[in-house]
């Protein structure tokens, strides 16, 4: 049972995905799409889901420091939902306040220059969303 893991910004999607025992988060990708088509990354998506035989999806829900959920946390409900209905598996939001912090971090201790970390800060986000996913699930 494979799980993918999805950072929703406005811009990019990050992707990871679970090995088949639900143990450990893999950074897979970046999509680019737009927010104002939901239906832009769905192409991408599929092959991923695929592919991969995705069974779950774990997405980051934004919330704001004080636990409620503003705009993008709006956002990133509504994207939930599409994907439930368009690809019929399971959407689990997960609390991702500070991920891209943490991400960035892991990035600058490893010494990755700016512009790399720029590439790959949404991915790796989506690994600490699945992550902290997995190992709550243990």
């Amino acid at each position: 049972m494979k799980l993918i893991g999805l950072d929703v910004g406005s811009k990019t999607i990050g992707v990871a995905i679970s090995d088949a025992l639900g143990w450990t988060a893999q950074g897979l990708t970046t999509i680019y799409w737009d927010e104002t088509d939901i239906q832009s990354a769905d192409e991408a998506l599929k092959e991923i889901i695929t592919t991969h035989d995705i069974t779950k999806a774990v997405i980051g829900l934004p919330k704001n420091m004080n636990g409620t959920i503003g705009e993008r946390g709006e956002a990133c409900q509504k994207f939930a939902k599409h994907v439930e209905e368009t690809f019929h598996i399971p959407t689990i939001l997960w609390d991702e306040r500070l991920s891209t912090i943490a991400a960035e971090r892991v990035l600058l201790e490893a010494d990755v220059s700016r512009k790399k970390r720029k590439k790959v800060i949404d991915k790796m986000a989506a690994v600490m969303i699945l992550q902290g996913y997995l190992d709550q699930k243990k």
